[in-house]
């Protein structure tokens, strides 16, 4: 029973940290071997559904972009997650934190953010990663 409210307290954590609420679909692009699992889940347990493959054809809410330096071009990559985003609907862009391998700084998210279209809202440490949410700017 612990483990039950402790992983639920989890999901309340990261679905307030990230705006999210039941039943909203996400989409999750970028995964890889060293993000963090828990992460996700706590995201699933909040919406009540599985995340959706980078190749979805459905109107997502949400995306969850894991995102490294290395990774290539974020422009390129924000223009290919907005794709299935509904218009009132967020990506967050989740990078590893200040110090760790694959950092990115935070003025490239938000000029990348701001060359595809975005603006950056806000901002959320989510243990070892840190989260910039963007959203689509009116009009586009």
């Amino acid at each position: 029973m612990v483990a039950a409210a402790n992983q639920q307290d989890g999901a309340d954590q990261v679905s307030s940290l990230l705006e999210l609420t039941k039943d909203m679909i996400v989409q999750e692009v970028g995964w890889d071997s060293d993000c963090d699992a828990s992460i996700s889940e706590a995201v699933e347990d909040a919406v009540g559904s599985e995340l959706l493959e980078e190749d979805t054809d459905e109107v997502v809410d949400a995306v969850l972009l894991w995102w490294r330096e290395g990774d290539g071009d974020l422009v390129d990559r924000l223009m290919d997650v907005v794709t299935p985003l509904a218009d009132e609907g967020h990506v967050w862009v989740l990078t590893p934190k200040t110090g760790t391998d694959g950092h990115v700084e935070p003025a490239v998210i938000a000029e990348s953010a701001q060359t595809a279209g975005m603006l950056q809202t806000r901002t959320a440490a989510i243990g070892d990663w840190v989260g910039s949410r963007l959203s689509l700017r009116k009009g586009k």
